[in-house]
């Protein structure tokens, strides 16, 4: 398995959708607003390459995980971190923030920051495994009660 970064030569559009929304499908119906994965599209995954720091995983020729990060003031956020489900539990989803963490200290950011629904309890351990604490919990807009959690990694210097 490589992980490779996402730049002008990628055309697996369609692809990198379906990763997503099967990675993200578990949490249908089970958090409130919906993901906005859903709101994805092949034009969107393309623009956002274009404007964060995009990486896949491929397994021979199958795309089967992706993050994308965006440098922030004080960190870099990790945002669509992705594995297929047949795939999760392998050590995938730490591989893949190993390339958020080597960016980071590329960029000279002292952090990584997440955020993950305040329903997905599990979610919450294996970023907790992996060194991340919670640091706030906030809402939707629209919403008196709390949607996502934020959580932090600070990384050694």
């Amino acid at each position: 398995m490589r992980i490779v970064p996402l730049d002008q030569t990628f055309t697996r559009w369609d692809e990198l959708l379906a990763l997503i929304l099967s990675a993200f499908a578990a949490m249908n119906g089970r958090i409130d607003p919906p993901s906005s994965a859903l709101k994805l599209t092949t034009a969107s995954l393309a623009e956002k390459a274009g404007t964060e720091i995009g990486h896949v995983a491929i397994d021979g020729e199958k795309l089967v995980g992706c993050l994308f990060l965006r440098p922030e003031a004080d960190c870099l956020y990790v945002g669509k971190l992705a594995v297929l489900p047949e795939v999760q539990g392998k050590g995938l989803g730490k591989r893949l923030l190993t390339i958020a963490e080597e960016t980071a200290a590329a960029l000279g950011l002292p952090a990584l920051r997440l955020e993950t629904r305040i329903e997905l309890a599990d979610n919450h351990a294996v970023f907790a495994a992996w060194g991340f604490s919670r640091t706030a919990e906030k809402a939707h807009p629209g919403f008196a009660k709390t949607t996502f959690i934020e959580m932090r990694k600070v990384l050694a210097s």
